[in-house]
């Protein structure tokens, strides 16, 4: 009987497939970096193909590696990058141009405009959302006006429009089935987070014909077969879900109240809020966890775009270190007298701020800041990011009061102990590392399996959660409270440099 489950994580910068056994351990992973393109400031672009084939070799390999055939794998399930943007034609498959990718910005004259004809609540109140270049919408509207006679193909049925993951089931199944599931839906701009369903007034404020857009599933569901030429044979495919909403999945976060923070090259958490849609005060998005046998579950997001991107830059950019691990033990060697800040908007702020205009600044520098003050400071940068985050959410949802709130973390940052515990240290409350730190992936695997009868309902997967370490708190409450105070001078210094819409 087949037994295993092949997901396909397809990220920013890689894809990878990793084979998961019925008791969800890893038999083997394959990953492939891919070519990033940046044609013009504020622009990043993939090519569709890149996509496509650094996932199927990544499948191949990972399948190669386990020294399984498609007839012992039960399904395959997907999680993606959220929001990139892919166009194609229905009858070639040929995409109409690049992807463009959800940190592009291209679409800002876009969305100023909607915002200044009074949209935005409209917009907010149907999708959860805030009008950003962040999401799909705008990058479909830009497509079709900018790329010659795309406008007239799509309106005469002859253009589909996919995020990541609808895109590769179409490639998966030759075309066969043109779908996606609910949590990639509601960051569109054009999906009604409480119908479940595409919103007619959305389609027609941003001009898109609804004869583009994919059929609306369950996160697990089936979504049709692969061809048999890809991996030697027919693999069901059954589950489907966005990168965030798999790795809260993924850390078992079915109870509301759990908040998962997932730290990469940026950081997004996510609290459980059960069937309740809450609507953000605080500039959190609302957005669908996941959706099972029809029934919606929803989160608060908050999404930080600078986590694991701050390292690199002291990496990279100022050259202070060599290797990312380096860090946390050049941040424990830092000056305590000195209260060095980074507030790393090196492409605007995000949540609860969403200020793109606005560059990222040091302060409290003096003459004998170094290395490590640097290296302190960007690591903490990532915990009062969080601390953000996590006040935002407590006032918009009583039930996140709680006393008993954990928080799970999964990501590469997550290996810096010094991290996690500052991170602790800062929200004052237990921070939890999970033994299986491939959570996206294996919240993807989840949804396939159980679709496929290999893995148990919620609850009973909940029982499968292995923690590796818990950080608990141990910074006194003066201390805490005179960090997160510097904080939030250096972050109102910041938004008083703002130059403003002109």
């Amino acid at each position: 009987m087949a037994s295993y489950i092949l997901a396909i994580d397809q990220g920013t910068t890689s894809s990878r497939a990793i084979v998961f056994r019925a008791d969800i351990s890893i038999a083997a992973q394959a990953q492939q970096e891919f070519q990033q393109h940046f044609p013009a400031s504020g622009w990043v672009e993939h090519e569709p193909e890149d996509i496509w084939s650094s996932t199927v070799a990544t499948c191949r390999e990972a399948m190669r590696q386990a020294s399984v055939k498609a007839s012992d794998i039960a399904a395959i399930g997907i999680t993606n990058q959220r929001e990139t943007t892919v166009v194609w034609d229905r009858a070639t498959g040929q995409a109409v141009g690049r992807a463009i990718v959800w940190q592009d910005r291209r679409t800002a004259d876009i969305c100023a405009k909607l915002k200044a004809a009074g949209h935005e609540p409209l917009i907010s109140e149907r999708t959860g959302l805030i009008i950003d270049p962040y999401f799909s919408g705008t990058k479909i509207a830009w497509i079709l006006d900018s790329v010659p006679g795309a406008r007239v193909r799509a309106e005469r049925g002859e253009l589909m429009f996919g995020t990541v993951d609808s895109y590769l089931l179409w490639r998966l199944t030759g075309g066969k089935v043109h779908a996606t599931d609910a949590t990639n839906a509601s960051r569109t701009l054009l999906f009604n987070i409480h119908t479940g369903e595409w919103d007619d007034d959305l389609l027609k404020l941003l001009r898109v014909p609804r004869s583009m857009l994919p059929e609306v599933k369950d996160s697990s569901a089936e979504f049709g077969e692969s061809l048999p030429e890809l991996f030697g044979g027919v693999i069901a495919i059954r589950g489907i879900a966005g990168d965030q909403q798999a790795a809260t999945i993924g850390q078992a976060c079915f109870t509301p109240g759990m908040i998962k923070s997932t730290y990469g090259t940026g950081c997004f958490a996510l609290l459980n809020t059960g069937t309740t849609a809450v609507a953000s005060k605080n500039k959190l998005l609302t957005t669908v966890a996941y959706q099972l046998g029809g029934r919606r579950t929803y989160a608060l997001e908050g999404s930080i775009f600078v986590a694991g991107s701050a390292v690199q830059w002291l990496r990279d950019g100022l050259g202070v270190i060599k290797h990312a691990s380096e860090t946390g033990p050049l941040a424990d060697q830092s000056d305590s007298m000195q209260s060095v800040y980074l507030v790393p908007a090196f492409v605007g702020l995000g949540a609860p701020y969403w200020n793109p205009r606005v560059r990222g600044a040091l302060f409290g520098l003096t003459r004998n800041t170094g290395p490590a003050e640097l290296a302190h400071a960007a690591l903490e940068s990532v915990c009062y990011q969080t601390c953000d985050l996590w006040a935002a959410m407590r006032a918009d949802w009583p039930g996140a009061q709680a006393a008993n709130i954990v928080l799970r973390v999964d990501g590469g940052m997550t290996a810096s102990d010094w991290t996690m515990q500052r991170l602790a240290d800062l929200l004052d409350a237990p921070v939890d590392r999970p033994m299986i730190q491939e959570t996206t992936a294996l919240g993807a695997a989840y949804l396939a399996g159980l679709g496929a009868g290999i893995y148990p309902e919620p609850a009973r997967f909940a029982d499968s959660w292995r923690l590796e370490r818990r950080f608990k708190p141990n910074m006194s409450q003066a201390t805490r409270t005179r960090k997160l105070t510097g904080w939030t001078q250096a972050v109102k210094g910041l938004l008083a440099s703002d130059p403003g819409e002109g």
